[in-house]
């Protein structure tokens, strides 16, 4: 058996149905980042235990999580609202913790957007921190996300778990990518000035994960970033073959990365112009 997390801000219209996919646990505990709305009520009907807890960023807020709410079992599985949990992953997550040699394991999402999964301009197999043994696994800001620091060796999940990324409407994907172009371009800032691009996990790196990581540090650093972004995913990836959907997935994310750098420049000029004006 493995405890599992459920992190949530505002989310009455995700949080039953993630519930109800997780209860294949005796252990769950949604850690509520003060939701406005009938998110803590509508899951204080489920057999849960329910934590509030400010948001601050999602690699704090994560650290928090692990550090203050203490899980029955040894291994544990982070969730989001939006995504589910399945009987196949649950299944092979249990059967992980059985192997001594790893202390933690990533899993990848796929993508539901417009009642279709966005097979290729996602990146798919994109692989994510979930299952770890408690005390193992920290969290550290990167961004508008986070990234985990390992105490031992991982591994990777075979199975994938469904992500609901536009559950709420578009509206909303709008609304939390506009804040997220903020800490993105800060981020951006911070890496142009002061980071570098690990050129052999680009190439040579282990896994998925180290070389899209290191993608993602060039990518910072390519011109027209928004345009590059569209060509590398509908053409190159193959969004094109995700149909309808796979087109409006890549403009999105277009319009996403347009906004991060016109955040990156309003950053710098507001930062040039007071530092002009306060000049004698």
């Amino acid at each position: 058996m493995l405890s599992i997390y459920i992190l949530t801000h505002n989310e009455e219209v995700d949080i039953a149905a993630c519930i109800e996919s997780a209860m294949l646990s005796d252990d769950i505990m949604v850690v509520d980042s003060c939701s406005s709305d009938r998110t803590v009520e509508i899951a204080s009907r489920y057999p849960v235990r329910i934590v509030e807890h400010a948001f601050e960023s999602h690699g704090k807020q994560r650290t928090w999580m692990l550090e203050s709410v203490t899980p029955k079992y040894e291994w544990v599985y982070i969730l989001e609202a939006d995504e589910r949990m399945t009987p196949e992953l649950f299944a092979e997550c249990v059967a992980a913790t059985q192997n001594p040699d790893y202390i933690g394991y990533y899993v990848a999402e796929r993508v539901i957007f417009m009642n279709h999964w966005i097979r290729y301009s996602t990146q798919y197999p994109r692989y994510q921190m979930r299952l770890f043994r408690h005390g193992k696994v920290w969290f550290t800001d990167y961004g508008h996300t986070e990234r985990e620091v390992c105490d031992g060796a991982t591994s990777f999940i075979k199975e994938t778990y469904p992500h609901y990324t536009c559950s709420k409407g578009l509206s909303r994907w709008i609304e939390k990518h506009n804040r997220y172009s903020t800490d993105e371009a800060k981020e951006t800032v911070y890496q142009l000035e002061k980071g570098a691009v690990n050129w052999q996990d680009l190439f040579l790196g282990k896994s998925e994960v180290e070389r899209r990581r290191a993608l993602k540090d060039v990518s910072l650093r390519i011109p027209a970033r928004p345009l590059t972004r569209f060509i590398y995913m509908y053409f190159f990836l193959g969004g094109c073959l995700d149909g309808q959907a796979g087109l409006a997935w890549c403009t999105l994310q277009a319009f996403y990365e347009y906004l991060i750098l016109l955040k990156v420049w309003e950053m710098k000029y507001s930062s040039s112009q007071q530092s002009a004006e306060k000049s004698p």
